[in-house]
């Protein structure tokens, strides 16, 4: 009958315990990570270089201009856990000097004067069923 006692002091610990690590102690120590929010991600990570390749083709491809057009640099970058992930890029892009069907489009000097362009993207992606989508685009001359 002495264990019964302490039985509630150990549920007491156990319940601290775990309430230590939730995730709304995350939040009130300044990690705020909520379930399916969005977060930043790094931009070297293989999900967004996949998504910005994805989002570039598909930009190419929408494009009239005859030349090609590559990343300058990404400026932001974040995810999203959703039932498969959404990539939202912010991606600065510059007109090349090679035309579309040129081969080695990654190595393609800019145009001069450079002609930039401001994208945001929002890439939808499931990577175990192999599928990637673009759901939103919207551009403007920087």
């Amino acid at each position: 009958m002495a264990v019964l006692p302490r039985a509630p002091l150990l549920l007491l610990a156990a319940l601290a315990l775990g309430l230590a690590a939730s995730p709304a102690a995350a939040a009130s120590a300044g990690k705020r990570q909520l379930v399916g929010g969005i977060s930043e991600a790094d931009i070297s990570e293989q999900g967004v270089q996949q998504a910005l390749d994805f989002a570039l083709s598909e930009y190419n491809k929408a494009s009239n201009d005859a030349f090609h057009s590559r990343a300058l640099r990404v400026v932001r970058a974040r995810k999203q856990v959703v039932a498969g992930l959404n990539y939202f890029l912010d991606v600065e892009i510059g007109r090349t000097r090679c035309t579309k069907s040129q081969p080695n489009l990654a190595t393609c000097p800019f145009h001069d004067p450079l002609r930039k362009t401001v994208c945001s993207f929002q890439i939808y992606t499931v990577p175990w069923m192999g599928t990637m989508s673009v759901v939103k685009s919207s551009c403007h001359e920087a």
